[in-house]
């Protein structure tokens, strides 16, 4: 014999599955909105750097084969995340840039640091990028004026979980390799919302 207390679980399931496939409609929507945007194909994020990596494909100057070239020059790499050209580092880890820094200071130290490696700046560089002194001495590379940073919460390259994330005073974002803001709802799937 079927209780009250039976239907009450079968009509709980139905109405979570109601809520769940337009949910899920919506998110593949978006996420097809996003990848027919970029001509790069739209990949999963994945734990080897080769398969991450691609080249930039807006057409601003750090955006372009120019740009990826000149990522290359400073050690750095371009990675589709979540339909988004970002910068990352050598080894494919996320770049960040911290919104309460400015082109000339970060403020991002001490245990800030530790979460948030500051990116090493190599011995030249040429615009869009430049290199800021931190306080501790050692130089920081900076793209378009912000300076840049890994998360240790990043544990596989591309992968972005550090977007979007509230911590030490200010927002974190990924840095597309366009220079501009990351777009609204862009690789981080917990958060909407991007840019600097």
């Amino acid at each position: 014999m079927i209780t009250s207390h039976d239907r009450l679980k079968v009509g709980n399931g139905r109405r979570r599955a109601l809520l769940v496939v337009p949910a899920a409609a919506a998110g593949l929507a978006a996420l097809a909105a996003c990848s027919s945007s970029s001509s790069a194909p739209s990949s999963a994020p994945s734990s080897a750097p080769s398969s991450a990596t691609s080249s930039a494909t807006s057409s601003s100057p750090a955006g372009s084969s120019a740009g990826a070239a000149a990522a290359a020059a400073v050690g750095l790499k371009t990675a589709n995340i979540g339909g988004v050209t970002v910068l990352t580092n050598a080894k494919g880890f996320t770049l960040y840039s911290f919104a309460p820094d400015t082109a000339t200071k970060s403020a991002c130290n001490g245990a800030c640091a530790t979460a948030w490696p500051p990116q090493t700046a190599p011995a030249s560089v040429k615009s869009p990028y430049a290199t800021i002194k931190r306080s501790d001495g050692s130089t920081q590379l900076t793209f378009s004026g912000h300076p840049l940073y890994t998360f240790t919460g990043d544990t596989a390259p591309g992968t972005a979980s550090g977007n979007d994330v509230n911590a030490f005073g200010g927002l974190w974002h990924e840095v597309p390799a366009s220079g501009g803001a990351a777009p609204a709802g862009s690789s981080s799937p917990s958060t909407g919302g991007g840019g600097y």
